[in-house]
């Protein structure tokens, strides 16, 4: 008899452990993007894009910020560093059409990320997720696409940069 309520009991377990484990979703697709300072400026690191079921997994090191202060950080429509400001990533990717706002907030682009808080070194550490995003599938992918680092907070007001200022860093994400 005790074996058979060992065996139930461990059924029960096992079952439990299983549900557990069908909440979190196995990693998809992921994507990383080197910031690398516009020009005149020294702003740089890295940041990983890794796609979990409906939602991206944002996380990053940036350095060379300006100390204890916030900065405006964009997902944009264009993969393309050249131009040495920043300026050749084009705006917002928001293929939506929806307003600059505030991420996780209400409508807003696409690419309108959270902004960076930096510590008094000028680095800022960071981890999020973002439903308003994708890795590698069609809608909303970011692959491809641009990243920036602002000079100045976000505002989540005005239309449609979010009076973020001079770009500071740039990258393209790429696929892993």
């Amino acid at each position: 008899m005790k074996q058979k309520h060992l065996g139930i009991a461990l059924s029960a377990l096992a079952a439990i452990a299983l549900a557990g484990c069908a909440g979190h979703s196995a990693p998809g697709p992921s994507a990383t993007a080197k910031l690398e300072p516009t020009r005149g400026n020294t702003t740089a690191g890295t940041v990983s894009f890794v796609q979990s079921g409906d939602l991206v997994k944002v996380s990053g090191t940036i350095t060379g910020l300006k100390p204890g202060a916030e900065h405006g950080f964009h997902v944009h429509e264009k993969g393309d560093c050249s131009s040495g400001d920043g300026m050749s990533t084009g705006g917002h990717f928001n293929p939506g059409g929806k307003p600059h706002g505030n991420h996780g907030m209400g409508e807003h682009h696409a690419g309108d990320l959270p902004s960076l808080k930096a510590d008094a070194s000028g680095k800022a550490s960071f981890s999020f997720e973002s439903r308003t995003i994708r890795v590698g599938s069609a809608d909303n992918n970011i692959v491809g696409k641009g990243l920036i680092v602002h000079r100045d907070p976000d505002d989540y007001k005005t239309q449609p940069t979010g009076n973020a200022g001079p770009r500071l860093a740039c990258a393209v994400i790429a696929a892993r």
